[in-house]
């Protein structure tokens, strides 16, 4: 099914489009500012307990089984308190959506799933932050492609998800070109998506994320398509909730004694490249230890930074350059923290993690 093209006062719809919400859950977007107001005011901040009541669960979101294999490579002890299910999810929209049905407790996302729940009055809160300093995603040509640069962009089909981390390195770079929206099609899809998007020729460009670049370069390379580096990074790499999880005493204590095991097995990762090039890109993800070398060569080393400012600060660039486009309203992005967690993940690793 060829694929639709959003401009001018239709960007404002892409998010029933992006988020296959349903009616009521998208008319929730045009009260967002109000409803995610009230909700943070309902916010707790009572103290985390020091201890996780017995009995206590949480449901945790790991993409691809990373979050498990990395617990049961580094060898790290068994939390406090029972993973009820982990689920295999990770794009923006789909976590959105699991939390609403409360089918998930916390997630592992990048910076702008929190603004788009926030426009849609869902009230979140941010718990845990990993700052990234090189650029985890580049952009790949259709086969074919004559687009040699960013500037080659300018009147070309663009996939854009405005609820993922791809929206936003793609408006990030097209602002860094000089490039207006209307200046390209943006092409309304959700991640997942644009690999069929690329191979069918539906988009010129999609941003696609450092590890799925070599698969697709091995089948498409031969038949013109290319890729394209960008210098632009997707700086919050984080840890998040709904506030009605927030809210309850004892899964409050229960995500802060999470907190510890996402940094250290991130860090563990990070420390023996080797060992996860083999059992992770390898074993699960089909690429040759090459790939997974070159793969691996471009990793972010974790950093877990004592202090939100910078986070903070970068969040908030982000939401004025979606409300710039008319994507979500302006709003202050310091309703999206939980401060009671801020250093949590710092005081867990060694110091030369700790930004």
């Amino acid at each position: 099914m060829p694929v639709s093209r959003a401009s001018g006062v239709d960007r404002r719809l892409f998010l029933t489009s992006l988020l296959g919400v349903t009616a009521a859950a998208a008319g929730l977007s045009g009260c967002a500012e109000s409803s995610a107001a009230a909700g943070s005011e309902g916010a707790s901040t009572a103290p985390l307990a020091d201890k996780v009541p017995a009995g206590t669960s949480l449901k945790i979101a790991s993409y691809q089984n990373v979050q498990q294999l990395q617990f049961k490579l580094a060898k790290l002890p068994d939390p406090p308190f029972k993973v009820s299910s982990w689920l295999n999810i990770g794009a923006g929209p789909d976590v959105i959506n699991a939390f609403r049905a409360k089918s998930l407790d916390v997630a592992n996302n990048a910076g702008i799933p929190p603004i788009q729940a926030h426009y849609q009055g869902f009230d979140a809160k941010i718990v845990a932050i990993n700052i990234t300093r090189k650029p985890n995603y580049l952009f790949a040509t259709k086969p074919g492609s004559d687009i040699r640069s960013i500037a080659d962009f300018k009147g070309r089909k663009l996939a854009f998800s405005q609820g993922q981390a791809q929206g936003v390195v793609l408006l990030r770079a097209l602002k860094k070109a000089g490039l207006a929206y209307d200046d390209v099609d943006l092409v309304p899809l959700t991640s997942n998506q644009f690999l069929t998007a690329l191979q069918s020729g539906q988009v010129d460009i999609a941003p696609l994320g450092n590890t799925q670049a070599p698969a697709y370069l091995a089948q498409y390379e031969s038949k013109g398509a290319r890729t394209i580096s960008t210098d632009v990074v997707d700086l919050l790499n984080l840890l998040w909730a709904p506030v009605s999880v927030l809210n309850d005493r004892a899964k409050a204590a229960a995500v802060a004694a999470y907190i510890p095991q996402w940094a250290q097995g991130q860090v563990w990762q990070y420390e023996h490249p080797d060992v996860w090039n083999e059992e992770f890109y390898v074993k699960t993800q089909n690429l040759t230890l090459p790939q997974a070398r070159a793969v691996t060569a471009l990793a972010n080393k974790p950093l877990f930074p004592p202090s939100w400012t910078e986070a903070i600060a970068w969040e908030q660039e982000t939401a004025d350059l979606l409300a710039e486009g008319g994507f979500v309203k302006k709003f202050d992005v310091g309703a999206l923290f939980d401060h009671r967690f801020e250093g949590i993940a710092a005081a867990s690793v060694p110091a030369e993690y700790r930004k």
